[in-house]
């Protein structure tokens, strides 16, 4: 055996570690949260709901799922350390995206149309065009998304008339939505493909489904591509053709960074792409299944998922959790560090989460990771700031573990591991985006087969019967 496979295979035992480990600490908990075994749901489920609609189940899923309690993280049925331990970033998005691991022919087809679709070379040549340097990353990723969509789909152009008979004969405000919704058994709006009219007779553009698989698959590569071209571009430097030859987890690195990554650095790339990918009905992908609800497009549904992942309170603790430990500065400072975040009540970035109670199943994995890559650099900065990580951690796990259940989460190591790969710190949150869109669009492709726009409503608080008083006596 080669060193470099024994490296490889080094990152799997991490990864089998990490999930023995997890087993351990919650074998006792047996609780299954927010899980069903009849797929015939009878709508309305009863359930309590909070602010921002907390609690709420809005749909069935058999994509992910998440347990909080037990540190769970699960890909249609199967374990996210099994996942990370023996398959790859694309079979992976094949599993989301398609219901079922694939063949190898079925993935080899895939993997095929994935390196074809990473040639955007239109949407390239428009985002140079910009003022990149300048720009939120978020941004520029979601703007590209929408070059991508005007690239391959007849959506913006005039030859495009979608039937709306075959949609929705009406707003559905217009429906009685003022009674208690109790469901359908069937789809009450079922997306059909668009009626596409007139098609230009110079134009030969391949016909894309607005929101279908081609369509799934152009967003995957097309958008990991307009990442690697915003790392460039906002160095000064020029983009860099994809690598046919490559992985998607390598070429994205490639791309990127200008340098083919070593086996292990690819290997541990595309461990956090599976990490990444799905997370159940979190803020962007709610935001994505919203408007692909209007039955939209793809492209829509993902740029607004974007930007949601643009969020402070979403997306970029990663970044954060890198600024804070620098400005930590030395391992002997971590503890007076910490006991004055405590006095003055204020948020350690990094751990806590919103559905976690246990450890964060993608920080068990990042974690070692980030350590394996430390252990192997030469990077004297980056083992000082991984050794002030391990310190932090081991003070709020001593303090606000046992008691209040706050252990790392996916952001605490995920962002050491991006730097010690040499991505530049702005990329981490498109990096992040890169691979939910596997997620994203599995969990819209779904959705729309059951069609029903979301339609939450608010509680009014506000006043009657008040009288309009003229402009002028105001």
């Amino acid at each position: 055996m080669s060193d470099l496979l024994k490296q490889t295979e080094e990152i799997t035992k991490i990864i089998l570690e990490a999930k023995k480990k997890a087993q351990i600490e919650t074998k006792e908990d047996k609780s299954k949260d927010f899980v069903s075994n009849n797929t015939d749901i009878e709508w309305p489920i009863n359930c309590v709901v909070g602010p921002g609609l907390e609690g709420a189940i809005a749909c069935t899923s058999k994509i992910g799922y998440v347990n909080g309690a037990k540190g769970w993280l699960i890909y249609r049925g199967y374990d996210i350390f099994d996942l990370c331990a023996y398959s790859t970033f694309e079979e992976v998005s094949y599993l989301l995206i398609h219901g079922k691991l694939p063949t190898k022919d079925e993935l080899d087809i895939f993997n095929k149309k994935l390196i074809n679709y990473r040639d955007i070379n239109y949407t390239i040549k428009l985002l140079m065009g910009l003022n990149v340097e300048e720009m939120n990353t978020m941004a520029v990723l979601r703007i590209g998304t929408n070059f991508i969509r005007h690239d391959s789909t007849f959506i913006d152009s005039k030859y495009y008339k979608p039937d709306f008979n075959s949609h929705i004969s009406s707003d559905e405000d217009s429906i009685p939505m003022e009674t208690k919704p109790m469901g359908e058994k069937e789809a009450i709006y079922e997306f059909k493909k668009a009626d596409y009219q007139e098609k230009s007779k110079i134009m030969e553009k391949e016909l894309v489904d607005p929101i279908g698989y081609k369509s799934s698959y152009r967003l995957l590569s097309g958008v990991a591509s307009v990442a690697g071209a915003v790392a460039r571009l906002r160095q000064g430097k020029l983009p860099i053709e994809p690598n046919p030859e490559l992985s998607f987890a390598a070429n994205l690195i490639y791309m990127t960074t200008g340098k083919i990554p070593t086996p292990v650095e690819e290997r541990i790339m595309d461990v956090s792409l599976i990490l990444h990918a799905d997370h159940g009905m979190n803020a962007s992908t709610f935001a994505t299944m919203v408007v692909a609800s209007t039955l939209s497009d793809m492209y829509f549904a993902v740029g607004s998922g974007i930007a949601a992942l643009n969020g402070p309170l979403h997306g970029g603790a990663n970044a954060e959790v890198l600024k804070m430990l620098k400005e930590i500065g030395d391992i002997d400072n971590v503890e007076q560090w910490y006991e004055k975040k405590q006095q003055n009540k204020e948020k350690v970035m990094g751990f806590g989460h919103r559905v976690y109670k246990a450890y964060d199943p993608r920080a068990r994995v990042l974690g070692p990771l980030a350590e394996y890559l430390i252990q192997n650099s030469d990077n004297k900065e980056s083992k000082k700031i991984f050794k002030i990580a391990q310190k932090l951690e081991e003070q709020v796990i001593a303090h606000l573990g046992k008691e209040k259940k706050i252990f790392p989460n996916v952001d605490f190591y995920s962002g050491i591991v991006y730097s010690c790969l040499n991505i530049p710190v702005e990329l981490f949150t498109p990096f992040f985006a890169v691979s939910r869109v596997s997620g994203w669009t599995a969990r819209v492709i779904e959705y729309v087969q059951r069609n029903r726009i979301f339609r939450p409503r608010a509680l009014y608080i506000g006043e009657f019967d008040k009288e309009y008083v003229p402009i002028d006596k105001r």
